[in-house]
């Protein structure tokens, strides 16, 4: 089934779901912390349940009750089944570092994006301290097997962010200390401060080295844990109040660590207006945007609304420094490109992102949104920008990160 959005004037105020990141890290920590936690405000979406079944396997009790998790755990133990990630990238890259501390074979999967995504720096590194890896040329379905046998993991940062935290994760339960080090840039390096202040609200301290991490043999300690709003989220209505209206977003704290906060920042450099007062975020249309440059190498997330947000911006922006963007649920460099082009945009991709050439107004037409929730999410905001309509398959992908999208858009003014 098909659905077609038609601009709208937008106007009004939300509260944007919780953090997708935030909530897989959660689950997992109170998992490993082999004891009663409670979880509150969880992202409850397609991702986050493939973590809660993921842990399930290891002995773990999750049970939704109101709008929070208990997560129990008497007895934690290797993986019992194969564990399908379905199309949760996060939780396929967490859980291959933490199967690797038990001594027996574990097996992760997924749908055909996860099969196409690649593995082989997690997996790499493993090997090297002694865990035994099979996969299919480096991709999913992955088999490892513990335990980690050296002192010392040298991990590449250069592709995704995720396999660091994997590694950071597990290294406290490997029962002696554990050096990690990082080979190349880390990209979206806020991604893993946010799994490290996390580690520490469950009681397992990270010292940063001058190369990467070291970490002391702890456990995991049970702890009640609040799971912040997301940016990455609100930067959808954020865009289209920036587009089309004004928009509030409440429940944001401007001082998490989480890196796609800086939306608000871009928006304001191009020519929106900001007001943040507490934990509210307004932002308004004003004249018609300026053309900026944005290194998105901590915030590859925001790229494809960035995007959207910058087509029709007065002059020339340069989006760059995310090259790591070619590996998420699609190349997001290419479909993004692709998915504007097609609705009239002037924009040529590059190596790490893109340059754009804004045009007064879209025109409309077809997204191929390739079942990815950030390019379909980002489709949907553009066609307040486009002349004509926006149509696109309605698959429901937006339920991975933003569970009831398309109906809050709607509650602002969004006509599909």
């Amino acid at each position: 089934m098909d659905i077609t959005f038609t601009g709208g004037s937008i106007n009004g105020s939300v509260t944007v779901p919780p953090s997708k990141s935030y909530t897989h890290r959660a689950i997992i920590m109170a998992a490993l912390s082999e004891g009663r936690c409670i979880v509150r405000n969880p992202l409850e979406s397609l991702d986050t349940k493939a973590t809660m079944e993921a842990v399930r396997s290891m002995g773990v009790k999750v049970e939704k009750v109101d709008d929070y998790l208990i997560v129990d755990t008497d007895c934690l133990h290797a993986p019992d089944r194969t564990i399908d990630v379905m199309n949760s990238g996060t939780t396929m890259r967490l859980m291959t570092g933490l199967s690797s501390i038990f001594d027996t074979p574990v097996t992760l999967t997924g749908d055909e994006s996860i099969r196409r995504r690649p593995m082989a720096p997690l997996l790499d590194a493993l090997e090297s301290c002694g865990v035994e890896c099979n996969s299919r040329n480096g991709m999913a379905p992955v088999t490892v097997c513990g335990p980690v046998k050296e002192n010392t993991i040298e991990i590449d940062g250069s592709m995704s962010s995720q396999f660091v935290s994997s590694i950071l994760m597990m290294s406290p339960l490997v029962g002696k200390p554990m050096d990690i080090r990082i080979k190349g840039k880390l990209v979206s390096k806020p991604y893993v401060k946010i799994t490290t202040s996390m580690m520490g609200r469950f009681g397992v301290h990270v010292t940063e080295t001058k190369d990467g991490f070291h970490i002391e043999p702890q456990k995991y300690r049970c702890k009640d844990y609040q799971v912040p709003s997301d940016f990455s989220s609100a930067a959808f209505p954020l865009v289209a109040g920036g587009l089309g209206g004004k928009v509030t977003v409440h429940g944001l704290d401007m001082d998490d660590p989480q890196g796609d906060k800086r939306i608000v920042e871009i928006l304001e450099s191009a020519g929106c207006r900001i007001l943040v007062d507490g934990d509210a975020v307004t932002c308004e249309s004003n004249v018609r945007l300026n053309a900026i440059d944005v290194n998105m190498s901590n915030i590859p997330d925001l790229f494809p609304i960035v995007a959207v947000l910058l087509s029709t911006a007065k002059g020339t922006s340069t989006l760059y420094g995310a090259p790591q963007l070619k590996f998420k649920e699609s190349d997001r460099i290419s479909s993004v490109v692709m998915m504007l082009r097609a609705l009239g945009a002037d924009i040529t991709d590059t190596d790490d992102g893109c340059v754009i050439n804004g045009v007064e107004r879209l025109k409309g037409g077809r997204v191929d949104h390739r079942g990815d929730h950030r390019l379909m999410m980002s489709g949907a905001i553009a066609s307040l920008i486009s002349d004509g309509p926006i149509s696109m398959v309605d698959d429901s992908c937006c339920e991975v990160s933003y569970p009831g999208f398309v109906e809050q858009m709607r509650s602002l003014g969004l006509r599909c």
